[in-house]
C-alpha cells in the first residue's frame, strides 16, 4: 500500500482503530458526549475551534465505522496516544494507535486494557529485549526512509493489515465529528497495565 493518498496522516494528528465499537461508544470512551457529534465533512470540520484557537487544549475528533473496525482521527491533539484513554478504548476489545506530533511518531497496540506494543517507528533498536511482531512489520515498511513523515506509512500498514480504506477522499466525506478538551478525556490511574516508561514487554503476542 502506498502513502500518496494519506496526506491526512501527517503532523499533529493521532488516529486509533478499535474493533467492534460504534462511533458513539468510541466518543464516549474518549470522554466526549456522543450526543454532541454532528455529521460533518472535512471542510466543515476544519472550521471548528481547536488547538491554540480554542480556550485550553481542544482536539477535533472524527470517527466512523469501517467493517468491524471504527477509526477516530484526532487533529490538534494527542489524547488518542494516552495510556489511560487506550486502556479504556481497548477494554474487551483491541485498539491500534498511531501518533505524529512535533517530528515524533509513536505506534501502540492495546488489547483488553493491556499495552502489548509501544515504540517509536524510527528507533534504530527495539525498545525492549523481546519486541512484538509489529516492530518487525513497521521496520520493514519504513526500510530506506529517513527523517520525518513516519506516521503515514505506519497508518497505511495498519489499514492494509485490517483490510480497510481510509485515504484522503474517504476521510473527506461526512463523518460523526465533535471537539473535546483534554480535561474531558480519561485520566484514571494507569494501574499495572502500563507503567508510563516504555512498552510493556509483550511476550507471546498474537497478531489479530
Amino acid at each position: 500500500m502506498t502513502t500518496e493518498a494519506f496526506d491526512w496522516a501527517g503532523d499533529q494528528m493521532c488516529v486509533t482503530f478499535t474493533r467492534g465499537l460504534d462511533p458513539a461508544e468510541v466518543f464516549a470512551r474518549y470522554g466526549a458526549d456522543p450526543a454532541r457529534s454532528r455529521l460533518l465533512d472535512a471542510d466543515a470540520a476544519s472550521d471548528l475551534p481547536t488547538g491554540q484557537f480554542a480556550a485550553g487544549a481542544v482536539s477535533l475528533l472524527r470517527s466512523g465505522r469501517l467493517g468491524d473496525w471504527t477509526f477516530c482521527v484526532e487533529e490538534d491533539g494527542v489524547i488518542g496516544s494516552w495510556p489511560e484513554l487506550l486502556a479504556a478504548l481497548s477494554r474487551s476489545t483491541e485498539t491500534y494507535s498511531v501518533l505524529s506530533t512535533e517530528g515524533l511518531a509513536v505506534f501502540q497496540y492495546w488489547r483488553d486494557g493491556q499495552c502489548l506494543e509501544n515504540f517509536e517507528p524510527d528507533l534504530e533498536q527495539p525498545p525492549s529485549e523481546h519486541p512484538g511482531p509489529w516492530w518487525d512489520r513497521v521496520q520493514e515498511a519504513l526500510a530506506g526512509r529517513e527523517g520525518s513523515g513516519m506516521a503515514a506509512p505506519v497508518v497505511a500498514l495498519v489499514l492494509d493489515h485490517l483490510g480497510l480504506t481510509l485515504d484522503d477522499a474517504t476521510l473527506a466525506a461526512p463523518w460523526p465529528t465533535l471537539t473535546i478538551a483534554e480535561d474531558e478525556a480519561p485520566t484514571a490511574p494507569r494501574g499495572d497495565s502500563y507503567a508510563g516508561e516504555g512498552p510493556v514487554p509483550p511476550g507471546a503476542v498474537e497478531i489479530l
